[in-house]
């Protein structure tokens, strides 16, 4: 009997995704209504509850439907109108379930930092993935070189940036017999001080020669990171991609991208890629002055932070507010919490802290008081000056009105560390109705 063809990747997917529906509700999700207990999520999410009036209980984090779809939408608008493929950076949400939407969105793939994130999205069918970091770990080569001998439509790209560690690859892919070469970008350094990467071209020649004489590497392109860039003005981080872009050319003219340099493995295009949240409009213009090479060139951006946005880290940065006729990034987080204490004119406290919010660049900012009789108005005069673990301490201005049991919706910095403290996120529609629940893998 003929063994079974794989399942095609959207299958796959599809399947992967249709088992997240059949998850119990239990303890492991904080927020979710008491009484939902023993309830699958897709039976949970049929019900279509209110997020005030279902039963959910504080603190909640919830993820504006309209906003998430409308950041979707544009960031597929900009890749497709500065000709760049997408490779959104799941480490950001890493939520199944948000892959598939960046997917259906038009993404090439999706980017990711370490074994155990490619794991996940391999786990839920993502055929093309781009690992923007080093890989050294024998193990995770061994389960990486499996993956890709047993699916061929399986398209892997990771950082190299020293030869030792491409001395480490080789040997870990020997010792697992791989049979297809694993695909690499040598990673230019940002500048010194800066974070991974070869910090010279020279480096970077090495890097690439040792790559050159490892049967089980095969050189597709260069990449790093325009964040890491030191002090970054706009003039330096032009700068920089100017620099990664010279290095492509330099490499292409040497013949390092040549379709034999690994036996039977022809190169059909050349990767060049950068792109964090803060400058891919810098990305965008200098990509599109990638001089004509050898092969064709994908021109990989990486943005992740988009798919939530945030209301004061990425808010400031976005470069959305450089070109604001290319349109402008939503805010989708907002974390409601309930004044739990009143104790003086001036202070108050919610039921959120550190376990609840990010923190790490910006406490949450209070944005509105919702009543107990539904009403919502301004969180005029409302301020948080700090969290602990499980408070949030509120300054309150003379007037401002707040009383314990009220909700108070609070805006977020930060989406990378939102999303980690939250294994099952309602998705909220305008008028409160809960339509769905995303699932992260952290």
């Amino acid at each position: 009997m003929a063994a079974d063809k794989p399942a095609a990747p959207a299958d796959r997917r599809a399947s992967a995704l249709a088992r997240l529906a059949e998850e119990r509700i239990d303890h492991r999700f904080k927020a979710l209504p008491p009484d939902a207990d023993g309830l699958t999520v897709g039976e949970l999410a049929a019900e279509r509850r209110n997020l005030f009036t279902g039963g959910f209980t504080t603190p909640v984090l919830a993820l504006s439907a309209e906003r998430l779809e409308h950041n979707l939408a544009l960031m597929e608008e900009y890749a497709t109108r500065h000709s760049l493929a997408f490779a959104p950076h799941g480490k950001t949400s890493m939520a199944p379930q948000l892959f598939e939407r960046q997917l259906a969105h038009g993404a090439w793939g999706i980017t990711l930092a370490v074994p155990h994130q490619v794991r996940v999205a391999r786990e839920f069918g993502v055929a093309r993935i781009f690992l923007a970091n080093e890989l050294v770990d024998a193990a995770a080569l061994r389960r990486l070189s499996s993956e890709l001998d047993s699916d061929p439509d399986f398209r892997f790209i990771c950082y190299v940036d020293s030869v030792r560690g491409v001395e480490l690859m080789d040997a870990a892919l020997r010792s697992a017999g791989a049979r297809r070469a694993v695909d690499v970008v040598v990673e230019l350094a940002a500048g010194d001080g800066a974070r991974t990467g070869a910090r010279t071209e020279a480096d970077c020649a090495a890097v690439a020669d040792a790559v050159a004489s490892a049967g089980t590497l095969r050189l597709v392109g260069v990449a790093g990171y325009e964040g890491e860039v030191p002090d970054a003005t706009p003039e330096r981080v032009h700068a920089w991609l100017r620099r990664l872009i010279a290095l492509a050319a330099e490499f292409d003219a040497a013949g390092r991208f040549k379709a034999d340099a690994v036996p039977g493995t022809g190169l059909d295009e050349i990767v060049v890629s950068a792109g964090g949240s803060a400058w891919f409009d810098a990305v965008a213009d200098e990509f599109a002055a990638i001089p004509q090479l050898s092969l064709p060139v994908l021109k990989l951006l990486r943005s992740g932070a988009y798919v939530s946005h945030d209301d004061g880290h990425y808010k400031h940065l976005t470069p959305f507010n450089r070109v604001p006729e290319e349109g402008a990034l939503h805010p989708a987080f907002r974390l409601w919490a309930q004044v739990v204490s009143r104790p003086t004119a001036e202070q108050a406290f919610v039921n959120a802290g550190k376990r609840d919010a990010a923190y790490d660049l910006d406490l949450p900012a209070a944005q509105v008081v919702r009543r107990a009789d539904g009403t919502e108005v301004a969180a005029d005069g409302v301020t948080v000056t700090g969290l602990s673990d499980q408070h949030g301490w509120l300054r309150t201005a003379s007037g401002a009105e707040l009383e314990v049991g009220d909700w108070v919706g609070l805006g977020l910095s930060h989406p990378c560390t939102s999303f980690d403290k939250w294994k099952l996120i309602p998705l909220v529609e305008a008028d409160g109705t809960v339509t769905d629940y995303i699932r992260t893998y952290f």
